[in-house]
């Protein structure tokens, strides 16, 4: 087993990225051959590929990813496999007695950072992974209980994607919601979780320091306990 684990998906110009959100985009702006240096323009939402997002992003006094103490994004991890018992449904409804289990993990490891492994993943640039199963207002609720300073998925959002715009106006987003409410950050988008279920592991999910912003891409990694 690898003692260091990547768990971001690599950022490209075919990434998925959520109804409405702006495409990722990076073009040279100078080149070595032109000016002496390699410099790309970077496009992308706050939002683009393996992310977190600040509490702001639904809640109107939450507070902005800048003024998130950076130890939020680092910690010990709870793995739960949700794929444990049976392979997930597309656009399942996920309840709390699906993750229930964790609870004594979590309350063995107060200000864990949670992680839900659907093993959705593996459908990252196909169109199966706008389906991806989603987590109960209950769900969120609990979760937020167990007193969790972080809660990262491995789906496009904890919610479900609504791909018509006009229903997504409607809405409710009721996990972004809860938790965000709570002054708790979520990260979406994380792959490899597989590699990190068994034994200790902590892991590090810093996002750029964006003043007043909503959310921010990370480079989310994992390592074993004790290793760093």
């Amino acid at each position: 087993m690898p003692d260091f684990v990547d768990l971001t998906h690599r950022l490209d110009s075919d990434i998925a990225v959520y109804p409405g959100d702006p495409p990722f985009s990076s073009c040279p702006h100078l080149t070595l051959s032109a000016d002496g240096v390699n410099v790309a323009r970077l496009t992308f939402g706050s939002h683009a590929g393996t992310h977190v997002d600040a509490p702001i992003h639904f809640v109107a006094d939450g507070k902005k990813i800048d003024e998130i103490p950076p130890e939020t994004f680092v910690g010990p991890a709870v793995v739960v496999d949700l794929t444990a018992q049976r392979e997930l449904c597309d656009r399942e409804e996920v309840q709390w007695a699906d993750l229930a289990l964790c609870e004594d993990a979590l309350k063995a490891r107060p200000g864990a950072i949670l992680l839900l492994r659907t093993g959705w993943s593996r459908y990252w640039g196909t169109p199966r992974y706008f389906e991806h199963p989603f987590l109960s207002a209950e769900a969120a609720r609990r979760i937020v209980a167990t007193g969790v300073r972080l809660v990262g998925v491995d789906t496009l959002s904890p919610d479900e994607t609504v791909l018509d715009e006009a229903a997504a106006a409607q809405h409710e987003y009721a996990f972004h919601k809860v938790v965000l409410g709570a002054g708790i950050v979520i990260a979406e988008n994380l792959t490899g979780l597989d590699a990190i279920q068994d034994g200790e592991w902590v892991v590090s999910l810093l996002p750029l320091k964006l003043g007043g912003c909503d959310g921010s891409p990370v480079r989310a990694v994992a390592w074993r306990q004790g290793e760093l």
